[in-house]
């Protein structure tokens, strides 16, 4: 009798996390080759170049012909990837408001706390794009009120600025 071993199943986009991870390593523009046995060489050859011709959609990583094949480059980080992921899974969901409100509670608090934080900066960082600009608006003043409880506004981390 054949005893056969199944490898667990990689989560969605693992395998992307690793390719793209590899590829950060490198010091420069590598081939698929150079990835595949950078990972094991466990993989088919051709399972990594569709690996990096998904990455190239999602420009993550670039090529260039470098004689009969490619070679690649990342252009964005893990953490990028992983957000590209965690948008296209909101952009699935009808109510984005209902999700983003569930995401939001459910976070620890210190995780709340760093994304409290991010949004202020963001915030910031466009009402200083808006005053370079010149734009005499409200906005760029940096005139914020509150919104109304349970109401989010884009980008502002549940602040509205006045004139939207």
């Amino acid at each position: 009798m054949v005893t056969r071993h199944r490898r667990a199943r990689r989560g969605q986009g693992e395998l992307e996390g690793q390719v793209l991870g590899a590829l950060r390593e490198a010091e420069g523009p590598v081939t698929a080759a150079w990835v595949r046995e950078r990972l094991g060489g466990d993989l088919a050859y051709t399972t990594v170049v569709t690996i990096l011709t998904r990455l190239l959609a999602k420009e993550v990583v670039s090529r260039e012909r470098r004689g009969r094949s490619f070679v690649w480059t990342p252009t964005a980080d893990v953490a990028h990837l992983a957000a590209l992921r965690m948008r296209r899974l909101l952009d699935g969901e009808r109510d984005r408001e209902a999700v983003l409100t569930s995401f939001v509670t459910a976070l620890p608090h210190g995780d709340e706390q760093v994304l409290r934080a991010l949004l202020e900066a963001a915030e910031a960082a466009e009402a200083a794009e808006a005053a370079e600009a010149g734009e005499g608006t409200d906005e760029a003043a940096g005139e914020v009120t509150d919104t109304p409880a349970g109401e989010v506004a884009g980008g502002t981390g549940g602040r509205r600025v006045e004139g939207r």
